[in-house]
């Protein structure tokens, strides 16, 4: 794997966009300047656990998405490392499309 901007190979910047959620997610966004994947990588997981962070204050769907989160945290965060640009359905598309403005 290359270098992203950050020093670091770009699938451990990738896997690193996932760490926290949104909040690693948004910090990557803002520091990566050359990598298309991690850009793409950090703002899936704004989108994603933006989402899910928003959504779990919904009584009746609190436990259904932490269980989703936690699903998806781990396969985004295996799927990075291994170099793949996985994308969600939907929320990928978004994430390629506003990483790449």
């Amino acid at each position: 794997m290359a270098k992203s901007s950050t020093g670091l190979e770009e699938n451990v910047a990738g896997l690193l966009c996932y760490v926290a959620g949104w909040i690693t997610g948004l910090i990557f966004f803002l520091i990566e300047k050359d990598s298309k994947f991690v850009k793409f990588h950090a703002m899936q997981s704004i989108i994603t656990f933006g989402a899910c962070f928003i959504l779990s204050f919904i009584p009746v769907v609190n436990w259904f998405i932490w269980v989703i989160a936690l699903v998806l945290w781990i396969l985004l965060m295996i799927k990075a490392y291994k170099g793949e640009k996985f994308k969600l359905p939907g929320i990928g598309d978004l994430a390629e499309k506003w990483s790449s403005s």
